[in-house]
């Protein structure tokens, strides 16, 4: 069967794909009439199906695909890793190649809102995008887009979301699609980045049709990861003012968007902020006629945040904080005592270690000593799976979402998504990354998912024994030991 995105992107025809919010505030009759409608809009090449959009619970986004396919609509179905541990996103990712569906939009997601039941971040999108590959490799038809958010603007944020962005195209990803924005110099910054890394992944910028109450929330950064300047959100409540609300303001605004993503050398558009078959239709055609323009409207779109960071233009600050004694200090007993490969000290402590582990209270023993030295030094949470040693000694399960290879989407100006007062952790790790000898490279190192059977359990004894998960040596930049 025909995949329409996939054909697209293949042969270089601009594309658009439609959000469609399966929102538990949206019947899912209606949902599907506009899916009918959209199929019938030239251009239109999918519907990208939401599965916990902002962290709330909708319609099934599994079951909204596959009607939505039956008329005529090709779904992009949305897989978040929010509440579903790694056995049950296989049985998510097996029903829908069941189905026949094909694409699947990997993402971590959004923390859920408040009162509903403790999330479960077993995988990140990274790992996600890797599960994924694993069954194309073994036979199942999947096309794979991954989220980046250029519209960061301090420079940890931003250059980790394309390292992040690297690591998730390493892993198989096939097309990516932008966080909202609207600054055309960091759409332009992002191609730059890929092409300047010998990176020819399609690129999607997401054109959202912002209407004063979405642009008052996202002026708060809510939903997360989405932010409106304060320059955009004056003109939106001055054009809110006219007699249609400022519809056609917005409308245009978005046809004008979609224009220098066409000239920027975009492959597509992805059209958020309505399911007006109507109102896509009138920005595809506005979009068309405004091409040739494409230059003059991007010296328009400029509603970036004020002294923010730009790749091209900003001098790389200096870290905020160098690297600590500790983390110096274990670096360098990592080179004058090797124990990440085949050494007569590693045979030695493999030897004491595996003597330890078959004496059940010796190993408990360890466990607590090994806990005591490392939560006060790296808030160490006992996974049983340690990679501080590839992460510049920054614990992951700190983390509030136990991501393990970058952060989300959802830091804002590094504070992080969940917990706004404070730091986001990939800061550290990056700012410690770029005083450090291997430099930023070991930040494209994919770290895996950890065996959560082994949490509560010695991480010294799990590395000698080889039952932990952690980097391939082969692959990495740091092979250091934890």
């Amino acid at each position: 069967m025909s995949n329409p995105l996939h054909d697209a992107l293949a042969t270089g025809r601009f594309c658009y794909v439609v959000e469609l919010v399966a929102s538990a505030l949206t019947r899912e009759a209606r949902l599907l009439e506009t899916a009918s409608e959209l199929a019938r809009i030239p251009g239109v090449v999918a519907g990208s199906v939401t599965s916990y959009a902002g962290g709330a619970m909708g319609h099934d986004p599994v079951r909204v695909a596959a009607a939505a396919r039956a008329r005529g609509l090709t779904p992009n179905l949305h897989v978040t890793c929010v509440s579903q541990d790694r056995r049950e996103l296989a049985k998510t990712l097996d029903d829908i190649h069941a189905l026949g569906l094909e694409n699947v939009f990997a993402l971590t997601g959004d923390y859920p809102g408040a009162g509903d039941q403790p999330p479960v971040f077993d995988l990140d999108s990274v790992q996600l995008v890797h599960m994924i590959d694993e069954r194309r490799r073994d036979g199942a038809a999947f096309h794979i887009a991954v989220a980046v958010s250029p519209f960061k603007y301090t420079e940890a944020d931003c250059v980790y979301q394309y390292v992040k962005l690297e690591k998730k195209i390493a892993a198989g990803a096939d097309v990516a699609i932008t966080q909202v924005g609207w600054d055309a110099r960091k759409f332009e910054e992002l191609r730059r980045y890929l092409a300047d890394h010998g990176l020819a992944t399609p690129l999607l910028g997401n054109v959202y049709v912002l209407g004063p109450k979405t642009a008052e929330r996202m002026a708060r950064a809510q939903p997360p990861g989405c932010w409106v300047s304060p320059e955009l959100l004056a003109a939106v409540r001055a054009e809110s003012r006219a007699r249609d609300g400022g519809r056609q303001a917005r409308l245009e605004r978005a046809a004008r968007t979609v224009a220098v993503l066409r000239g920027l050398g975009y492959a597509g558009a992805y059209l958020g902020g309505t399911h007006d078959a109507a109102q896509i239709a009138w920005i595809i055609r506005r979009a068309d006629e405004l091409a040739s323009d494409w230059e003059s409207l991007a010296a328009e779109l400029r509603y970036g945040a004020a002294d923010g960071f730009y790749l091209a233009a900003a001098r790389r600050t200096p870290a905020r904080k160098g690297r600590d004694l500790v983390p110096r200090l274990l670096d360098w007993l990592g080179r004058v005592l090797p124990v990440n490969r085949d050494t007569p000290l590693r045979r030695a402590m493999t030897r004491l270690f595996a003597w330890i582990d078959r004496r059940r209270g010796a190993a408990a023993l360890l466990e607590r000593a090994e806990l005591a030295i490392k939560k006060p030094l790296f808030g160490c949470q006992a996974c049983g799976n340690c990679v501080l040693g590839h992460l510049e000694y920054v614990c992951p399960q700190t983390c509030p979402k136990q991501l393990r290879n970058g952060p989300c989407g959802g830091t804002d100006r590094g504070r992080c998504e969940v917990t706004p007062d404070k730091p986001c952790i990939w800061v550290a790790v990056y700012d410690r990354a770029k005083t450090s000898a291997g430099g930023l490279g070991g930040l494209k190192t994919y770290v895996p998912p950890p065996d959560r059977r082994l949490r509560d359990t010695s991480s010294w004894i799990n590395y000698f024994l080889d039952r932990d998960r952690r980097p391939d040596p082969g692959t990495t930049a740091h092979t250091r030991p934890s």
